[in-house]
């Protein structure tokens, strides 16, 4: 088992940055790859960005790219998501995800569990 907590959501204004964070704890979190979905009121979840096991490779979704930045730190059990030159449309419930297996880590389903979510709201 592993548990998560997202931590750092907000209400920032456009353009403003905000860092969201998940903490692990459980089994060893340097098993896992991590993923970081959103899911918008009406919509469904959908991905963000993922990061593999030593954080050699990284991944984002095209509406992200350039904008957020994920990074781990396997010896604080800690996943992060730096956001900058945020929008509105990133306004969302983010969630932190946990995923045993390097499958397509773009997908839900490729996930084995997840936390809570922390919600971020960007003004206009």
């Amino acid at each position: 088992q592993v548990q998560l907590v997202e931590s750092g959501g907000g209400l920032v204004q456009a353009g403003g940055s905000l860092r969201l964070s998940c903490a692990a704890s459980g089994r060893s979190f340097s098993r896992y790859h991590m993923g970081w979905f959103r899911q918008a009121p009406g919509k469904e979840r959908e991905f963000v960005a993922a990061i593999r096991l030593t954080g050699t490779m990284t991944y984002y979704a095209n509406s992200v790219k350039g904008r957020f930045t994920i990074s781990r730190d396997n010896a604080k059990n800690t996943v992060d998501l730096q956001m900058n030159s945020l929008k509105p449309e990133d306004t969302a419930v983010y969630y932190c995800a946990a995923a045993a297996r390097a499958l397509n880590l773009k997908q839900n389903d490729a996930y084995d569990y997840w936390g809570q979510g922390t919600q971020v709201t960007v003004s206009s």
